[in-house]
């Protein structure tokens, strides 16, 4: 069990290593791949307490635990930036409705 435990960790780094790929080339299939990948791996995860933790897995959870939030300031800091660049644009003097949207 401990070995599974282990094992989608290990994975885990790896789709948040790639996850952080797609964020620096802004690739959204990639993008999405991960986030898939990632929602797979969290309800594998889910069994285990703290308590599954040996010293190798503990270390495996706290350096995807960085990744993650690296990744998170990344993807905030993106969608802060097209916030600003949208406000330039003069989008927050305007609402957005469905008929306008839709030429209704």
């Amino acid at each position: 069990m401990s070995h599974d435990l282990t094992g989608n960790l290990l994975q885990m780094i790896a789709v948040l290593e790639q996850e952080r790929q797609a964020l620096a080339t802004l690739d959204a299939d990639a993008l999405f791949e991960a986030s898939h990948r990632k929602q797979e791996l969290c309800e594998l995860l889910h069994p285990f307490g703290a308590d599954a933790l040996d010293d190798e897995a503990r270390d495996l959870a706290l350096t995807a635990q960085t990744l993650n939030d690296v990744n998170r300031r990344v993807r905030n800091l993106l969608a802060a930036n097209v916030t600003a660049r949208l406000e330039a644009l003069g989008a927050s003097q305007h609402t957005y409705s469905a008929t306008a949207a839709t030429g209704a």
